[in-house]
Formats: C-alpha cells, sequence, structure tokens
C-alpha cells in the first residue's frame, strides 16, 4: 500500500505539471492561412528629449553646408563626428540658420517635409535624412535575457523586443504583458495578451522609443520564487545555528 501511495503522488505530479501547455502559445486562435489587416497604420514619433540625427545634402555641397554641424575637424580623411539635435522639453530642436522648430508629435517623414517648407528659401531639393540616435527598448522580469536594447530603424514589435530578450522563459505569462509608455512625462500602462491574435492589432504591439515591456512571472515563477527565499532563510537561520553550537561546544 505505501508503494501504491508514492506511486500515486508521482502521477499527479507529473501530471499537475503537464496539465496544460496553452499558456506558452502564442497566437493560438489563429487560423490555417489567415489574413489579419491592421487598419491603423503606426509611425514613429518624436517625443521629448529624443536625440535626433539630420543630415541635409543637395548637388551643391556648399550650399547644403550651413546646414549641417560637426564637431572637430576633418583630419587624415577622418571626417569630423556630426553634432545630433536634442528634442527640448518644448518639443523643439535648434536647427542651423532656421533656428527653433516644434518636432514633438510629428514622424520623421512628416519632419522631412516642414524642414524642405523651412529650407525652400535657401536650397533646391534638398535631400534629407532623419534618424533616432536613443531608440531603445527594455524588457524585464520572465525572460531569458532581461535588459535594455538598442533599435536600428524606426520601428520594432513588442514580438521583436521578446526576441532580442531570448523569449518568455517557461514561467512567464504571456496572456497579461505590461507596456509602459511615457508621452512628454506621462506614463501610460497597457496590457496585452500575446496567446490571442488580436495582439496584432494592439495599440502596443509597435512598440515606441524607450518602451518598458514587463513580463509577468505565473504562478509557477512566483511559487519557484517564494520557496527560494525560504530556502535562503533556512540557510541563513542554519548557519547561525551552526556557528552558535560550534562557540558553545568550543567554549566548554
Amino acid at each position: 500500500m505505501r508503494n501504491l501511495s508514492i506511486i500515486c503522488v508521482i502521477i499527479l505530479v507529473i501530471f499537475s505539471s503537464c496539465a496544460s501547455g496553452d499558456g506558452v502559445v502564442y497566437f493560438k486562435n489563429a487560423s490555417q492561412f489567415e489574413t489579419l489587416v491592421n487598419d491603423s497604420a503606426f509611425d514613429t514619433k518624436f517625443k521629448v528629449d529624443d536625440i535626433v540625427s539630420i543630415y541635409v545634402s543637395t548637388l551643391d555641397p556648399e550650399a547644403s553646408a550651413p546646414f549641417n554641424l560637426f564637431r572637430g575637424a576633418q583630419e587624415g580623411g577622418i571626417r569630423a563626428e556630426q553634432v545630433n539635435y536634442l528634442v527640448d522639453k518644448n518639443g523643439e530642436i535648434d536647427f542651423p540658420v532656421v533656428g527653433k522648430i516644434k518636432i514633438v508629435g510629428l514622424s520623421p517623414a512628416e519632419t522631412r517635409t516642414l524642414l524642405r517648407q523651412k529650407l525652400a528659401d535657401y536650397l533646391v531639393d534638398p535631400i534629407i535624412n532623419i534618424r533616432i540616435q536613443n531608440f531603445t527598448v527594455t524588457v524585464l522580469g520572465a525572460v531569458n535575457r532581461p535588459g535594455t536594447y538598442p533599435v536600428n530603424g524606426e520601428q520594432i514589435t513588442i514580438m521583436e523586443a521578446i526576441g532580442l530578450a531570448g523569449d518568455i522563459n517557461i514561467k512567464g505569462k504571456r496572456d497579461n504583458i505590461m507596456v509602459l509608455r511615457d508621452f512628454d512625462g506621462t506614463k501610460v500602462y497597457h496590457r496585452i495578451n500575446l496567446n490571442q491574435k488580436e495582439a496584432l492589432k494592439s495599440p502596443v504591439y509597435y512598440l515606441t522609443q524607450n518602451d518598458v515591456v514587463y513580463v509577468e512571472p505565473n504562478k509557477s515563477g512566483k511559487t519557484a520564487s517564494s520557496l527560494d527565499q525560504r530556502a535562503t532563510i533556512a540557510v541563513s537561520i542554519a548557519s547561525v545555528l551552526i556557528t552558535s553550537a560550534v562557540i558553545i561546544l568550543t567554549r566548554n
């Protein structure tokens, strides 16, 4: 009877640990060859404290030179370092010759259009390259490589960000991921369920610069953390008791 009880306990543990794997499946309600159209187009918008690189070029390099700032002089074939622009608390950048330009809330494409209008009196058909230099996303919680990651380009999806962090581990909840977003000092929290295909239409499926993605641990992860803490406390207590016992025996 004792052996039978042990076997039953083992079977229950196995079944309880393997009860359901649905929680780790992405987009589990998506059908074969299903097409999901997202009507809301995404464009990165400039925020306060963004660092923006802007380079203006034309067929006449001398004409466009005053609109490009560089630090240091060009020596030995080494090009001087280009100066970037900080979006200040008023949402403006201080652009050469033109002066203050408000770009907060504008996309890079909209900013190009605005600059072409501002430069129309000085240049003919300028080519304007714009890039955010401090576009990063931070992924924390139950992922394999939590950290802050730079983004190359003008957009990144939450799936790509999680991929950079080595994917969500087995103890992470995929159905209640929190995205913390900052709009010029205003913090906005949004939840997204990556188990469902509707996540593709979420307003935080595409991340913006400096977004924080937090993956909450599931019940198993919380239990393991609690057990680890208890084990640490138990070891500490045991160490104190052993040390005390050694001291007492030594004195005697």
